[in-house]
């Protein structure tokens, strides 16, 4: 998928677009089509309707120029017979063409409008879907700007394309081939002066619509800029305010709004050019069949009737160009932003469900000792062109290539057992919990839980199974009991309440105004860190699985915090295989192995007081840490 350029878009001429950037512009072109089609797939019958109500309405449309000439024509003759039947049957024929347009065109516009609700609504839910389907490694290196701007801005782009401007540009294709079809079949000769007004017409439709797709699909890029920046600082206000750093944002801010307000003026002067252009040529070719069809009126080859007719015909003859000018901009704004949501609904998670999943041995009634989890040579590293590698991985690796972060680890953790996973940062304890959790799949070896591979597995089965919590334990802005809940959602309130007792979050709960059904604000900021914590440790505990990870649970507690969050841990992990990664070693002491992991490598391997009590890595990671309480 194309990454949005980090620089702000400048404007230049389509003479600079290269062959590869033309092929690529191909490509997005066919994807969009190619999704547009199967949106309006289940929509069939509305397009056929839509159609024969476009047909109907510009057949209508002709008959009312046809029915003018006629009524001119037999004017003359008329004035001697003072006979008004004639006259006021061809007025009740134009009456009737034009009631049958404007019933016509308000069905077909209602139509239209009606599809393209359900057609947007269709495509957010889609998108929505792929986001929450997409692997973690896609959302580390895809922006929360870009999802916010694929999300609102492109499908906003989409929706105005069917309120706005799509019954005008498919009504135009019809007025154009219908109205040319007419003045062929009324006097070929005169509808060939018309014919060649479409020589400068051509070129400079063809121009325009060259240059606008360039134009317009760089202001989707430069306003996806702008959003990503003021998502970007948003989210990180406290650093921001912290560092002083709101002068270089908003001179960041600035440079990106200057890039897309030069990408839309670019775009309102292809407009610009465009519409008087159109109106210059319909003009001229007015003046043409008024020169040339006058002559011959003057001459008795032509009747005056058709010259009126042809000249009412003009009208619907350029008006639909002038038409499509005004909205040619929205249709270029939708057409970019429906070539960006194709590119999101076509990528790939990098960890794919299994065609056919493996079923887990069967676990004892009432949750067991938990299962086995075994690492054989497993060898992994972060792509650098792809998901980025996480705070105190191994240095960058070449574009293209991947910082190795494991080289081939072998690793078994026996059902129950709860083994702590220490080490220097860097040493790969973060990668081995996301690998165990399923979040990337190792380039080599296997993940196994209880035997068989975690690809193997469905993700239903995966997420019931293992669990990861981390230090950033994130509540949604819901109440406690919806947060626990989380883990089960068919869960009863009691059952709520036992997990929340279960791990000593109940008592905090009861102290606030509204107890479980208190709001925990945005990330659940009403609470302090230990509180989030013990809620997520509730969530876990509800949830039942048989593998818990922790990545660094304690690491924001205060010392009472961490002494409460400890108490619960071990309740949590009770009867369950753990790993526990942590800096603070006084987290290590519930477990009953420590793994010290040093370049991706087992350094050390034993129960932690055996450790202690040698000359180790351990044991010297300990000592300094305790120097470091003091």
């Amino acid at each position: 998928m194309t990454e949005v350029s980090a620089h702000p878009w400048r404007g230049i001429a389509a003479e600079e677009v290269d062959e590869p950037a033309r092929a690529l512009s191909i490509l997005l072109r066919r994807r969009s089509r190619a999704l547009l089609a199967d949106l309006l797939r289940p929509h069939r019958g509305t397009v056929a309707l839509i159609g024969l109500l476009i047909l109907t309405a510009n057949l209508a449309a002709l008959a009312g120029p046809w029915l003018v000439g006629i009524g001119v024509d037999r004017v003359p003759a008329l004035v001697a017979t003072r006979d008004p039947v004639p006259l006021l049957v061809v007025t009740a024929g134009f009456c009737a063409a034009a009631g049958l347009q404007a019933a016509a065109s308000a069905w077909y516009i209602t139509a239209i409008g009606r599809m393209g609700g359900q057609v947007v609504l269709e495509l957010r839910a889609r998108l929505f879907a792929t986001f929450q389907r997409l692997s973690v490694a896609f959302h580390e290196r895809y922006t929360s700007g870009r999802v916010i701007s694929r999300q609102v801005s492109d499908v906003d782009a989409i929706s105005e394309l069917f309120d706005e401007g799509l019954d005008s540009l498919v009504s135009a294709a019809f007025s154009l081939v219908f109205t040319g079809t007419g003045m062929l079949l009324l006097d070929w000769p005169l509808a060939l002066t018309v014919m060649a007004g479409f020589l400068p017409l051509a070129w400079i439709t063809a121009w325009f619509r060259r240059e606008s797709t360039v134009a317009y699909r760089r202001t989707r890029e430069a306003i996806a800029l702008v959003i990503v920046h003021f998502v970007e600082t948003v989210n990180g206000i406290r650093a921001v305010q912290a560092f002083r750093r709101e002068p270089r944002n908003e001179q960041i801010f600035a440079g990106l709004n200057e890039g897309y307000a030069r990408a839309s003026k670019r775009s309102m002067h292809l407009v610009a050019l465009y519409f008087p252009g159109v109106t210059i040529v319909g003009n001229l070719a007015v003046a043409a069949v008024l020169l040339y069809g006058g002559l011959r009126v003057i001459d008795h080859a032509m009747p005056v009737g058709v010259l009126v007719t042809f000249l009412l015909y003009l009208r619907r003859f350029f008006e639909p160009l002038q038409d499509v000018s005004q909205f040619y901009s929205t249709f270029q704004s939708a057409t970019a932003g429906l070539e960006k949501i194709s590119g999101v609904l076509e990528e790939e998670p990098s960890v794919p469900e299994p065609a056919a999943p493996a079923a887990l041995p069967g676990r004892p009634a009432g949750g067991g000792p938990g299962r086995e989890l075994r690492m054989a040579g497993v060898r992994f590293g972060y792509r650098s062109a792809g998901p980025r590698a996480p705070a105190g991985a191994p240095g960058r690796a070449p574009a293209g290539g991947s910082a190795v972060v494991l080289p081939g680890l072998d690793l078994t953790i026996p059902a129950g057992q709860t083994v702590a996973l220490v080490g220097p940062t860097g040493a790969g304890k973060t990668t081995i919990a996301r690998l165990l959790a399923r979040f990337y799949d190792p380039d080599e070896g296997q993940v196994l839980l209880d035997g068989v591979d975690l690809r193997s597995i469905s993700d239903a089965d995966l997420r019931r199974e293992i669990v990861l919590i981390t230090q950033e334990n994130f509540l949604f802005s819901a109440t406690i009991a919806e947060n626990i809940a989380l883990g089960r959602p068919s869960a009863t309130r009691a059952e709520i309440a036992a997990a929340a007792e279960a791990v000593g979050a109940a008592g905090f709960i009861a102290a606030l105004p509204g107890g479980y059904d208190a709001r925990v604000g945005k990330r659940g900021g009403r609470l302090s860190a230990g509180q989030r914590q013990l809620v997520s440790f509730a969530r876990a505990f509800l949830a039942a699985p048989s593998v818990i990870l922790l990545d660094e649970a304690t690491s924001l507690l205060d010392l009472p915090s961490e002494r409460t969050v400890q108490r619960a841990m071990r309740t949590l992990l009770a009867g369950r295989t753990a790993l526990i990664i942590a800096h603070r070693l006084s987290t290590v002491r519930i477990a009953d192995r420590v793994i010290v992991l040093r370049d991706g490598r087992v350094a050390e391997d034993g129960p932690p007081g055996a450790l202690l009590r040698g000359d180790g890595e351990y044991a010297g990671l300990h000592a300094r840490w305790e120097e470091s309480l003091t």
